[in-house]
């Protein structure tokens, strides 16, 4: 029982959902939203307010101007990829603070949550109230 209470509460130090940062988000907590695809899906649609670093560009150089104290939130498509574990792991490797957006892009869409971009979307009434 105490393995299966680690399990969970450890899933919930490392990842959250789209309600989750949805919420926070509208609180202003101290975050930002890591897009870690190509420029290419970036540019055709991110959650508003994300930043774009392809999970293979992420070095200290180019993360030089990070807040260590702020926690990073890395999304790439879904649940098909796994560019937001990378750039997880590379955040952390870094010493970031960061957590992983469970179902990424595709979820918060998915969710009805407002996308920017090219192909950019409104936030609808099926936003998840999770």
């Amino acid at each position: 029982m105490k393995t299966q209470i680690s399990h969970y509460e450890n899933k919930l130090k490392y990842e959250m959902d789209s309600s989750d940062l949805f919420a926070a988000m509208k609180n202003k907590e101290d975050i930002i939203v890591l897009d870690v695809r190509k420029k290419e899906a970036y540019d055709r649609s991110h959650i508003p307010n994300s930043i774009n670093l392809y999970h293979q560009d992420m070095n200290k150089e180019s993360t030089k101007n990070f807040d260590k104290n702020t926690l990073y939130i890395s999304y790439c498509d879904g649940i098909g990829c796994n560019g937001s574990t990378k750039g997880a792991l590379n955040m952390s490797k870094l010493g970031f603070k960061v957590k992983e957006l469970m179902g990424g892009h595709d979820w918060w869409l998915r969710d009805g949550y407002e996308s920017k971009g090219e192909e950019g979307q409104a936030p609808s009434s099926l936003s998840c109230a999770c």
